[in-house]
């Protein structure tokens, strides 16, 4: 899966000079968009420091990403997110210090949004951090999606319910629209949003600034990202951004991930496709975005147990939910056969909220493969987003509730169907 890319950036039409920086790294194939702010050529100071700083935090741990990139078994996941957080906070702190030691650069920031794409040639993985409102767009499959938060005041009053987002440009906080809540460099630390997420050949991406995607249009995005020679898309989308309005600086990079036509690349992204569908359709992820799907299976994994063996049996410590991909999987109590399910069904729930020993047995009964969730992932997840934990939380009590009904409502069959049997039987005692 070969990487190609390119990038673009423009004043704008309202301003007078470019505050917006941006960086490709090709070897470390990383790529960074930092949008500054704090006037009189603060900002483009600040990001141009943002930028730099981080590239350069990256590099002293190359030999961790290459490690990562060959499939080294002792370098984790979370251990690039670590170096990314890393990075961006060395940036915040090179941005603060040099706004303390010179006046008139008090209160500069910048926006910082990286994506680093590590892992071997048949394995690529995506690695996030971000702070502002600066954005990562996914086109995949013909479908636009943003995989960062906006870190702005807006948004955070739409998150809040405090209104929509079609009343921002009638709202009395319009003045404030540009005013972002987390900065680089304006204090010595800052919150970094990070995580990773598997790449799929054909994916297109765009790291923007907010004076690009004002004027993207979701619905034709992916095909603008897939069209052309790669080196014309940024330049093209600056030209719509500029004759939208061209109201703020404007960057854009592109990043496109090959095609394969490889067996197994292909036989790859069928089985990332599948996961997040069997994902989307279960009830406790239904209210979850795409980029919150996205987290939820980059921590699941996926397993194939062969005909009639056993997931887990009764006793067993829980510490897993499982999803069927396709194939079968028998529940059983003893010798008694509790159920059979089969793709989109869901068993071991509840190892997710409780460490409460196996009730029934688990076997595959053909060949058959599984989406894993590990409890600690659950948890960090949780930890980690609680914007998503709530969706979560409110979605598994929704599904406790309806099993809850049913289990009434099987008991009160049973109840009633055990009075029609003991009165029957007494009319025969009585005919007797």
């Amino acid at each position: 899966m070969e990487l190609s890319f390119a990038a673009a950036t423009d004043v704008g039409r309202t301003r007078d000079h470019n505050e917006d920086n941006f960086l490709i790294d090709k070897k470390l194939r990383l790529f960074l968009v930092a949008d500054g702010m704090g006037g009189h050529a603060a900002g483009e100071v600040a990001s141009s420091i943002a930028v730099h700083e981080i590239r350069d935090a990256v590099y002293n741990n190359r030999d961790l990403i290459d490690r990562y990139r060959v499939d080294h078994p002792g370098v984790q996941a979370y251990e690039i997110l670590q170096v990314l957080e890393h990075a961006v906070q060395a940036a915040c702190g090179a941005v603060h210090a040099r706004a303390q030691a010179e006046a008139d650069k008090r209160g500069m920031g910048t926006t910082a949004t990286v994506l680093l794409v590590a892992g071997g040639s048949d394995h690529l993985r995506g690695f996030i951090a971000h702070v502002g409102d600066s954005r990562v767009y996914l086109a995949r499959q013909n479908q636009c999606h943003v995989l960062t938060e906006d870190h702005s005041l807006m948004n955070e009053l739409v998150r809040r319910g405090k209104l929509n987002r079609e009343q921002i440009e009638t709202s009395p906080y319009k003045q404030y629209k540009n005013a972002v809540t987390r900065a680089v460099g304006v204090y010595g630390s800052v919150e970094v949003d990070t995580f990773d997420f598997d790449i799929l050949p054909g994916d297109r991406f765009l790291l923007c600034s907010d004076g690009m995607y004002a004027y993207v249009d979701d619905t034709e995005l992916p095909k603008q990202l897939a069209e052309g020679d790669v080196r014309e898309v940024p330049k093209k989308l600056v030209d719509a951004a500029n004759t939208g309005g061209g109201h703020d600086n404007i960057t854009a990079v592109v990043i496109r991930v090959g095609d394969t036509t490889s067996t197994e690349h292909t036989a790859r992204a069928s089985d990332i496709t599948l996961k997040l569908e069997v994902l989307k359709g279960m009830q406790m992820f239904r209210y979850l975005s795409y980029k919150e799907l996205v987290k939820i299976a980059a921590i699941a994994e996926t397993v194939d147990p062969k005909p009639d063996e056993v997931i887990f049996k009764t006793g067993d410590p829980g510490d897993s939910m499982y999803v069927v991909i396709s194939g079968i999987v028998k529940l059983t109590s003893g010798d008694v056969a509790v159920a059979e399910l089969a793709r989109g069904h869901h068993f071991g729930e509840m190892s997710l909220i409780d460490r409460s020993k196996r009730s029934l047995t688990a076997t595959a009964a053909e060949g058959t493969r599984l989406v894993v969730i590990n409890r600690k992932d659950f948890y960090d997840i949780v930890k980690r987003e609680p914007a998503s934990a709530v969706k979560l939380l409110w979605a598994f009590v929704q599904v406790l509730g309806q099993r809850l009904r049913k289990t009434n409502s099987d008991l009160s069959d049973a109840l009633h169907g055990d009075k029609h049997g003991l009165e029957t039987e007494q009319e025969n005692l009585f005919q007797d």
